[in-house]
């Protein structure tokens, strides 16, 4: 059985009509990549067992050109091939490249200098990161341009972004689709705000919150880039979202209060692991939940724990084709 008729089957208790399912091209589709390295090659890890690469064929065509070139780069130089122990990469709508290299050992100014040259030979932003330090030839922030309202995003190299190149926007319009009669929004896992954006127009008011700090910058950034003004930005994590539902004030909230929203709707894009007990009894209270899960088994055992909802809605997305993974863009909605 393979994965979607798998989800079909696991889902039917609590959603009887057909599952659309959104395809991805197998090859070339990935804008985010990490690798570890060792013996002078890219390592990536199956089942425990270190597997060496020269070359990764569902990356996109700009991070494979950069792999080869950077790896020949780096074999032929000591200086930088000692105490490198991991490789990462990252392209945009731009074709550009960012590749970030984490180093076991202090940086130099000469490494720095030999970092600045590799980076304008290669045409590519490099960031060096060792314990306690971080360097960026170019500019640390990394711009993704957006079709749907021109908008622009940023993300850095150490904060979560969406890896499929070719569903990126389907699943933003899709999550558009989904919404009707708006008020306000509340956000749970915004990240770099991949859907307070871009939603922002459809709502009076957004409220969206994340625990990690380099993903609210990265939103900040991009609430002034596309001059938005009526989303509000929370570094909390969902423990604290429900201890603020529930009366307890942040000074992170700034000058706003939970009181000042009126909210039709709560978007929650957890990781892997799916929603702690309590978030679960915060979309209790919601009419209507989005719902974005990239683990089918977390989200099935979520669903099961939100007894107040139905499933309305919901389509998959092929975000790694030919993996275990898929992507669940659902809308859930209270029952009468």
């Amino acid at each position: 059985m393979n994965k979607f008729d798998e989800f079909k089957t696991n889902i039917k208790s609590h959603f009887q009509n057909d599952v659309n399912i959104n395809l991805s091209p197998a090859l070339n589709y990935r804008n985010r990549c990490e690798f570890s390295f060792s013996k002078g090659g890219y390592v990536m890890y199956e089942n425990n067992k270190k597997i060496y690469l020269k070359s990764f064929k569902v990356a996109s065509v700009e991070i494979q050109k950069t792999m080869k070139l950077l790896l020949d780069k780096i074999n032929n130089s000591e200086k930088l091939k000692n105490k490198l122990f991991q490789i990462n990469f990252r392209s945009n709508s731009s074709n550009l490249v960012t590749t970030s290299l984490i180093y076991h050992k202090k940086i130099t100014d000469n490494h720095i200098k030999l970092i600045d040259k590799l980076s304008n030979e290669l045409k590519i932003n490099i960031i060096i990161r060792s314990k306690n330090f971080c360097y960026s030839s170019q500019n640390y922030f990394f711009e993704y341009h957006l079709k749907l309202n021109n908008l622009v995003l940023y993300q850095t190299d150490n904060c979560f972004f969406q890896p499929n190149k070719f569903l990126l926007e389907k699943m933003f319009t899709k999550v558009q689709d989904f919404i009707n009669n708006p008020k306000d929004l509340l956000e749970l896992y915004c990240g770099v705000g991949t859907f307070s954006l871009p939603l922002s127009s459809l709502f009076s008011k957004v409220l969206a919150t994340e625990n990690n700090r380099n993903a609210i910058q990265c939103l900040n950034k991009a609430i002034i880039k596309n001059s938005i003004s009526n989303i509000s930005s929370a570094r909390l994590s969902s423990n604290e979202v429900y201890e603020l539902i529930n009366g307890k004030k942040f000074n992170r909230m700034k000058q706003n209060e939970i009181t000042d929203f009126d909210f039709s709707h709560v978007l929650v894009d957890p990781p892997r692991s799916g929603l702690d007990l309590n978030t679960v009894n915060i979309l209790n209270n919601f009419k209507n939940v989005i719902y974005i899960s990239c683990n089918q088994n977390t989200y099935i055992r979520d669903i099961n724990l939100l007894k107040s909802h139905y499933i309305e809605k919901i389509e998959l997305f092929d975000q790694f084709p030919n993996t275990k993974h898929l992507e669940i863009v659902s809308l859930l909605h209270k029952k009468n």
